[in-house]
């Protein structure tokens, strides 16, 4: 087999590594939770030098998702730009998924806030000289409560709507009827008697809109997205999830409903920036036909762009009646989450799930190979958290993602912090002490600012435990580019190993798979073939561990029989070598080394030709 250098031609596989600039430059340490942005800071723009950015593309990757860039609800105040209620905010500096203007950026992260957009265009073109290509947020279900924009006011949500229709084709919004639930005006808010509270919005005391997440009240929860306003893509879903009366892919901008028209609109305003690809925030709970006919509009402007899918299946708001990630990439997503194999991973230490559990999901059809997967994001906890994940640390990162990097051919994402065990220990704000690194807060995060180290992002105030982690993600995102990972295909070992003693069994279990996961990579055209086998266990060293390969698996790597196997570790600095017999593959198996707590191997497979 060829060395990792010799496979330069492979495509590039897209390696995102997601960011929020409100945190990824802000060294202030005071960390007041709730407190303003005086008190604690926020990162800029500016704060992505050349010197961040190019060591982002050196660790591996190919994107950034600037996570949150557009203008939202705030409670902070700029000339012209009043501070948002505090009713209609979670958090003080707001989320970022309550857009108050589609066509503008967050003034918070401009050093000159009025020259803010200009700001944003230069952070674009470092981010190309650093060879990153640039991905930002579409959110296109929902919108801030006090979503207007000064930018294209003419394209502003809301305006010429008709207020006493529930539903009308061609309004922004779903508009509250006083018979709906909540007890009729005016909009009341779970946020009365909280500072600065009053729990009512002045613009809806009369007219009343349908909350984010599908919610017909006057009264939204506190678990609801009360503060946003669910958006409307000409069909009423409370007549269900049949579509099929909106129109095609091909149809004539002047045909289709007036909010396909203006998210169109932003889609290829921010295209004209050179934003080269949109993370779409819940994308099942828009209507297919409208994936349909935007992707490919978007795709006729910019045929490289990319999509990628926030979706979930087992929502009961999804818009269709079959598998929704299948259908948004029969819509032209280039890829969808992978939840699943996400939620699979962290259940082996929270919920008693085995790696053997990963294995149905591995039967996906196009999906497995076009999916999205990451061990952190900012919804999700962090891996290093002591309340979850079993509390074991960073090290978990290192097995989980070896699997989900190398299981499949679609992207991969890394969220800052990460590869260095950033753990978002305490309270910070509107979330409190969740586990995860706040989205509603100024804020700093304490371990990834060691590795900003002032503005110099050289790592000069980690550990020696967090430098090696970061270089290990490095090692493992370069590996996972080659063909075997890119565009190879994947073959699953736990099932022929089940009945393998040697296959990681700790005492007391009767079948094997619950700590060790192994599978096969192998890539026809080049013929380069990977083993990869990773031990979740966070105390046990797997000693004596063998990986039988049966007989189909040796036919599905096109293997003789006849010769033997090297396989060379690409994953560790200086890594193991070894050998097997070919004729003892599938009977005795591949003795492995000593496989360390949260390790994993990438064994590159040599002869057998």
């Amino acid at each position: 087999m060829s060395s990792i250098s010799a496979h330069a031609a492979a495509p590039e596989r897209p390696a995102i590594y997601q960011l929020m600039v409100r945190t990824f430059g802000n060294t202030n340490e005071t960390r007041k939770p709730g407190g303003t942005l005086a008190e604690n800071g926020c990162g800029k723009f500016n704060d992505l030098t050349p010197a961040a950015l190019d060591s982002i593309r050196g660790l591996g990757f190919t994107h950034v998702w600037l996570t949150g860039v557009l203008e939202q609800a705030s409670g902070t105040a700029y000339p012209g730009r009043p501070a948002d209620p505090a009713d209609i905010l979670k958090g003080v500096a707001g989320s970022p998924y309550a857009i108050r203007d589609y066509f503008d950026v967050c003034p918070d992260y401009a050093t000159d806030p009025a020259k803010r957009l200009d700001e944003f265009r230069a952070l674009l073109g470092r981010c190309g000289k650093s060879g990153l290509k640039v991905i930002i947020d579409f959110v296109p279900n929902h919108v801030a409560r006090s979503y207007a924009s000064d930018v294209r006011p003419q394209l502003s949500f809301g305006a010429g709507d008709d207020v006493s229709a529930f539903f009308a084709r061609d309004n922004h919004f779903y508009y509250l009827r006083a018979s709906d639930p909540g007890g009729g005006p005016p909009l009341r808010l779970p946020t009365a008697g909280k500072p600065g509270c009053t729990g009512l919005f002045e613009p809806e005391r009369e007219h009343g809109r349908v909350t984010g997440n599908n919610v017909i009240s006057w009264a939204p929860g506190e678990g609801d997205w009360y503060e946003t306003v669910k958006l409307n893509y000409g069909h009423d879903f409370t007549k269900g999830r049949d579509t099929s009366h909106l129109p095609g892919p091909g149809a004539p901008p002047e045909s289709v409903p007036k909010t396909w028209r203006t998210m169109d609109a932003i889609l290829a305003y921010w295209q004209g920036f050179g934003v080269e690809g949109f993370r779409v925030d819940m994308a099942h709970m828009v209507p297919m036909p409208f994936w349909h006919w935007a992707v490919k509009r978007a795709r006729s402007r910019q045929p490289g762009v990319l999509f990628c899918a926030e979706a979930y299946d087992n929502d009961p708001a999804k818009l269709t009646d079959g598998h929704v990630l299948d259908e948004l990439l029969k819509a032209g997503f280039d890829a969808v989450y992978d939840d699943p194999s996400y939620d699979v991973l962290e259940g082996i230490y929270d919920a008693g799930k085995w790696a053997n559990d990963l294995d149905p999901l591995t039967f996906t059809g196009e999906r497995f190979h076009r999916s999205l997967r990451y061990a952190e994001n900012h919804d999700e906890v962090r891996i290093a958290s002591p309340k979850v994940w079993g509390g074991h640390g960073m090290k978990l990162g290192r097995p989980v993602s070896a699997v989900l990097f190398a299981m499949g051919r679609g992207p991969v994402m890394l969220y800052h912090g990460q590869e260095v065990g950033e753990p978002a220990a305490g309270a910070e704000g509107f979330g409190g002490d969740d586990a995860r690194t706040s989205i509603f807060d100024y804020w700093c995060m304490p371990e990834f600012a060691k590795w900003v180290n002032g503005g110099k992002f050289d790592g000069g105030k980690l550990s020696d435990e967090q430098r090696k982690l970061r270089e290990w993600y490095g090692r493992l995102l370069h590996a996972v580019r080659q063909p075997a990972f890119g565009r190879g295909e994947f073959y699953g070992l736990n099932h022929s190993n089940k009945e393998n003693p040697a296959f990681g069994r700790l005492d007391g279990e009767t079948v094997s798979g619950h700590w060790l996961y192994a599978f096969l990579r192998h890539d026809a055209a080049s013929g380069q073939s990977y083993l990869v086998v990773a031990n979740f266990h966070p105390e046990h060293t797997l000693r004596g561990t063998t990986v039988r390969i049966p007989d189909h698996a040796r036919k599905f790597l096109g293997l003789s029989v006849a010769t033997a196997w090297t396989l060379t570790d690409k994953l560790a600095a200086g890594g193991w070598s070894g050998s097997a017999g070919a004729e003892t593959l599938e009977s005795k198996g591949i003795a492995l080394p000593d496989l360390p707590p949260c390790s994993a191997l990438l064994l590159e497979i040599s002869g057998g030709r």
